[in-house]
């Protein structure tokens, strides 16, 4: 069964409400990228941020994240990420496309 979910223009959910692990999946599918273990563990993040703060969580806190629970170097998250973390890993987790942003 195929999720079934409102984007914007570029493709980010309308409402970070919407979000389900399957919709997670079909946007990856997009994005053409086949979620691991360790995308899993940076989206989940970046949900429990998201629940507790109501927005997306800097870069550099996903990139301190990594490197505590994996030992990950800095330039991880962009590996997991090719095309940068907002226009992937944010896609992705649900989040709404941020107005202006560090990518860390």
């Amino acid at each position: 069964m195929t999720a079934s979910f409102r984007t914007d223009g570029e493709g980010y959910l309308i409402d970070p409400l919407d979000w389900t692990e399957d919709i997670a999946r079909a946007l990856a599918e997009r994005e053409g990228i086949r979620l691991t273990d360790e995308h899993w563990e940076v989206i989940r993040f970046m949900r429990a941020y998201w629940e507790e703060h109501r927005i997306a969580p800097d870069a550099r806190f996903v990139i301190r994240h990594l490197k505590e629970t994996r030992g990950a170097a800095r330039d991880r998250l962009f590996e997991l990420f090719p095309y940068g973390y907002v226009q992937q890993a944010c896609k992705i987790a649900g989040m709404m496309r941020p107005r202006a942003w560090s990518t860390g």
